[in-house]
C-alpha cells in the first residue's frame, strides 16, 4: 500500500499568505493608489454607508418619536424603543397599513409614464438634432436648458403655471372658452401634472444621451441597407434600435431609478398636506419620519424596501438585456 509523499516541488516552501499579508503586500507596492481611493471609501461610508445600516437597524425596531433618544434643557433621554424583528416588514407587506401597496400602484404607474415619455420624446428630438439642421447648435442648447435648471426651481414655476386662478394653463383655457382646471386640487389632475413636469426635467438628458448613441452609429451601415432596399422605417428598425441598445439600456435604467425615487417635483409641487393621495413612495417614506407622526422605524422599513425593489429591478433588467444578447 503506497503512503503519501511530500511533494518536492513544494517541499520546504513556506504556507501560502494570509489575506492580511496579502493586503499589507498590496499596500506596499501600491499605496498611492490606496492613498487616492481612501478619501472617497471614507465619504461613501460616512454618507451612504452609515446611514443605510442604521435604516436597516431601525426597520426593526418600533422607533419613534415617542421613544427615541433625546435632550430636553440639560436632561438626556435615553432611547426606550425595542428590537421587533420582521413585524415592521410584515405588517406593510400584509397590506396592514394600508399604504403601501396602493402607492407602490402609483409609483409603478408614475414611473413607466415618466420614462417611457422621456425616452420615445428624447428619441424623437434626437433624431432631429443629428440630421443636418440651420440653427442645429441653437437647438441643442434651447432643449438642454431645463436639464440645467435645478429642480426645485423648475418646480416651483411650474407650480405658479398649473394656479388654478393666475396660471398661464388657465388662462389659454379660458380663452378657448373651457372652464378652468383645478391642477393641484384634483388628485388625477395632480398626476398629470407632476408627470408633465417630470418630463418636462427629464427629456433632455435622455436626448442628449441618444444623440451620443446615433453620432456612435456608422454611416456605413445606413448606407449598405439602402443599397439593399431598406425604407426609412427599415433602417430605423434594424439599423438605429440595434446600435442604440446599449446606450438604451442605460438611460432607461437610470431613468427608471431616478424617476422611482423622484422626491423634489411631487413634494414640492404638491405640498405635504395636499399630495395624500398622489404620493409616491419616497414621499410617503418621508412623510412617515418628517410629518405629524414621526415614525421612523416605519419610514425606514419603506426605504429599505424601496431600496430592496430597486435591485432586484435593476439585476432581472440587467440578465434580460444579457439572455437578449446571447439569443442574438
Amino acid at each position: 500500500m503506497k503512503t503519501a509523499t511530500a511533494d518536492p516541488a513544494t517541499a520546504g516552501r513556506p504556507p501560502r499568505a494570509g489575506l492580511l499579508t496579502r493586503m499589507k503586500r498590496s499596500y506596499d507596492r501600491h499605496w498611492y493608489a490606496w492613498a487616492m481611493v481612501l478619501p472617497v471609501v471614507l465619504v461613501i461610508g460616512v454618507l451612504i454607508a452609515y446611514p443605510l445600516g442604521r435604516g436597516v437597524y431601525l426597520s426593526f425596531t418600533d422607533a419613534n418619536e415617542l421613544n427615541v433618544a433625546k435632550q430636553l434643557g440639560a436632561t438626556e433621554i435615553p432611547a426606550t424603543y425595542q428590537f421587533v424583528g420582521f413585524d415592521n416588514y410584515w405588517r406593510v407587506l400584509s397590506g396592514a397599513d394600508g399604504e403601501f401597496y396602493p402607492k407602490l400602484a402609483w409609483t409603478v404607474v408614475w414611473t413607466v409614464s415618466c420614462v417611457f415619455f422621456h425616452y420615445t420624446i428624447g428619441l424623437g428630438l434626437a433624431l432631429l438634432l443629428n440630421r443636418k439642421l440651420k440653427g442645429r447648435s441653437l437647438y441643442r442648447v434651447l432643449l438642454i436648458l431645463p436639464w440645467a435648471v435645478p429642480a426645485f426651481v423648475a418646480t416651483y414655476i411650474w407650480r405658479m403655471m398649473y394656479n388654478s386662478e393666475s396660471g398661464i394653463f388657465n388662462a389659454l383655457l379660458g380663452q378657448l372658452g373651457f372652464a378652468p382646471v383645478d391642477w393641484l386640487g384634483d388628485t388625477f389632475m395632480q398626476k398629470v401634472a407632476v408627470i408633465g413636469v417630470n418630463v418636462w426635467l427629464g427629456v433632455p438628458f435622455m436626448m442628449v444621451a441618444v444623440l451620443g448613441g446615433l453620432q456612435s452609429i456608422s454611416s456605413e451601415q445606413y448606407e449598405a441597407a439602402e443599397m439593399d432596399g431598406a425604407n426609412a422605417w427599415q433602417r430605423f428598425r434594424h439599423v438605429t434600435l440595434p446600435g442604440l441598445r446599449p446606450v438604451s439600456a442605460t438611460v432607461i435604467l437610470l431613468g427608471t431609478i431616478w424617476t422611482f425615487n423622484m422626491f423634489p417635483i411631487i413634494y414640492l409641487m404638491l405640498g405635504e398636506a395636499n399630495a395624500l393621495h398622489s404620493e409616491i413612495l419616497v414621499t410617503y417614506a418621508y412623510r412617515l419620519a418628517f410629518g405629524s407622526v414621526r415614525d421612523y422605524a416605519g419610514a425606514a422599513t419603506y426605504g429599505i424596501l424601496i431600496l430592496s425593489m430597486l435591485l432586484v429591478f435593476a439585476v432581472f433588467y440587467r440578465r434580460m438585456l444579457n439572455r437578449q444578447e446571447a439569443a442574438r
